[in-house]
């Protein structure tokens, strides 16, 4: 099966978070790596109006090609992929779950042990900066530090990986993780697994499908 051209896998990932939920209106924002720097969607446009046209691209400089807006959010779209050369895809949902736990201003501590999807012993949530600025790129690239995912406090989530279907995947699974917490905080603090418990999850997640490490 042929890979689809970035602009396509882009508009399929934008659509496909719009259908999970993750995303309603023109809120949240995904990007894939390209040679040469990133192609991003496009500023304030809802899902159902992007086209393959839509999506923008940018170099390393921040440079947006002319006549097209990116996302607000193209700091730290442009940021994670020069720190993390590892990711080629970057999804950014306002979730309601993830942005609940992420307006509470808290970690997701290891309650579950899918926790370790993605790739530590916590969700970190990164201090709250203003949308759309280098603030906010700077503490995100600090919580995301040996991680696939974190919360943006009083904001929402955002999801890595080595590719759209990866990071699509990652961001489904925190925003069924923060639900699962938000309901137990309901009936109190969770009970957690401890550092021994998840080593050996991690350990057994090696070569597990999608999950890899």
């Amino acid at each position: 099966m042929t890979t689809p051209p970035p602009a396509q896998q882009l508009l399929q990932a934008a659509q496909q978070m719009a259908l999970a939920g993750l995303n309603k209106g023109s809120s949240g924002n995904a990007s894939i790596r390209l040679d040469d720097g990133f192609l991003i969607t496009p500023s304030g446009v809802p899902a159902e109006q992007l086209s393959t046209q839509s999506m923008v691209y940018m170099d390393w400089t921040g440079q947006a090609e002319a006549g097209k807006k990116p996302s607000s959010e193209w700091f730290f779209h442009r940021d994670i992929l020069q720190a993390r050369p590892e990711v080629n895809a970057v999804v950014h949902c306002h979730s309601m779950f993830a942005t609940t736990i992420a307006c509470m201003a808290r970690d997701v501590p290891p309650f579950h042990y899918m926790i370790a999807t993605v790739g530590g012993d916590d969700i970190r949530c990164a201090p709250y900066a203003l949308f759309g600025t280098q603030a906010l790129s700077d503490v995100a690239v600090s919580a995301l530090q040996e991680r696939k995912a974190c919360l943006l406090a009083h904001h929402g989530m955002i999801a890595l990986g080595k590719n759209l279907p990866q990071a699509l995947a990652i961001a489904v699974e925190v925003e069924n993780l923060c639900e699962q917490y938000w309901r137990l905080l309901q009936l109190g603090e969770p009970a957690l697994l401890t550092p021994e418990q998840m080593r050996e999850v991690h350990a057994q997640f090696k070569g597990y499908g999608q999950w890899d490490k």
